[in-house]
């Protein structure tokens, strides 16, 4: 079974590629000129997003090193110990909606720190793969089409991120 499921995620990228090739050939669609028409739209989309992401980035670096995170994390460290979250999982709790990157690292740390098997690396990998990237997916999104409000858009994924750090928790209680 293993070994099909390799095969499987190996190949199924470059399969996908050939059926879109072989589709547009059908189709008499010229490849070439719509590769690089798509190529050039996605290059005036990054322009387009580098500014939110420019902010992002500051931001997050910003956060980071003024020691505002360590802050947080004790500020709302009360909360999370009514919910059951690991004291070690809460700077990840914070991270996550603001950088996917900066997340991983966090991860990273608790599973070098307390190992992938420890209660704390458990919840943190499943809460890696449970929420999202919020204020990044943000700019990238609203920036790309240009809309300044985002109206219910923030509250409701902050709510999903919510959500999701208590699922994390819980499935991992339940099945650990």
């Amino acid at each position: 079974m293993v070994t099909i499921l390799s095969i499987i995620s190996v190949s199924i990228i470059p399969f996908i590629i050939t059926i879109i090739l072989v589709h547009g050939y059908i189709k008499g669609v010229n490849l070439y000129d719509e590769f690089v028409e798509g190529a050039k739209g996605g290059f005036k989309t990054a322009l387009k997003i580098m500014p939110y992401l420019i902010a992002i980035f500051v931001a997050i670096g910003i956060f980071k090193r003024s020691g505002a995170m360590g802050l947080f994390v004790n500020i709302i460290s009360p909360i999370t110990d009514i919910l059951g979250v690991p004291k070690e999982v809460v700077p990840l709790i914070i991270m996550k909606p603001i950088s996917g990157s900066g997340s991983l690292a966090v991860v990273k740390d608790i599973v070098t720190t307390y190992g992938p098997e420890s209660f704390a690396g458990r919840v943190a990998s499943t809460m890696m793969g449970s929420a999202e990237t919020i204020f990044y997916t943000m700019a990238v999104y609203f920036g790309a089409v240009g809309i300044k409000d985002s109206r219910h858009t923030l509250p409701a994924a902050l709510i999903s991120h919510l959500a999701a750090v208590i699922a994390s928790v819980l499935v991992c209680r339940v099945v650990f």
